[in-house]
């Protein structure tokens, strides 16, 4: 099943990501990907969406879906990917190896281990494989 990262949450202040469950009065109830515990998150809350997301590249802003996507297939070649704890300078050999042109004048280490973090979560709690913009016109199609 393909992940949407449309749906997939990253809350300010709080650890892990979420799954977008309903709009609530006051803001959003999601549900924790890694516990499945649900919360609700009021109008103050910094909520985020992951698709929202991009990295600075020397091109301009890379979509988060095609830095996960860069990663896993760097990590097929055979280069593991690093733990958010590993030392700066493994994670930006990484960045280097899968996506070679990104920023690093503006995308900081701090920014690597978050990614590297979700990358992690996304792939042990749902799908590294995700939905497209073709693939959602088609299920609004369906829908009409």
């Amino acid at each position: 099943m393909k992940t949407d990262l449309a749906k997939i949450l990253s809350v300010s202040g709080q650890h892990g990501l979420y799954l977008f469950v309903a709009q609530s009065r006051h803001g959003a109830i999601a549900e924790s990907l890694s516990d499945k515990k649900r919360t609700s998150f009021d109008a103050h809350s910094r909520i985020s969406t992951l698709s929202d997301i991009a990295i600075y590249t020397s091109e301009g802003e890379m979509r988060l879906a095609d830095v996960f996507t860069a990663m896993k297939e760097t990590a097929a070649k055979g280069t593991a990917v690093p733990a958010p704890k590993d030392s700066p300078e493994q994670l930006k050999a990484f960045f280097a190896e899968a996506v070679p042109n990104y920023d690093a004048d503006r995308f900081y280490v701090s920014h690597m281990k978050k990614v590297v973090e979700w990358y992690a979560e996304l792939e042990k709690f749902a799908s590294l494989d995700f939905v497209t913009d073709e693939d959602r016109e088609k299920e609004l199609e369906q829908e009409a």
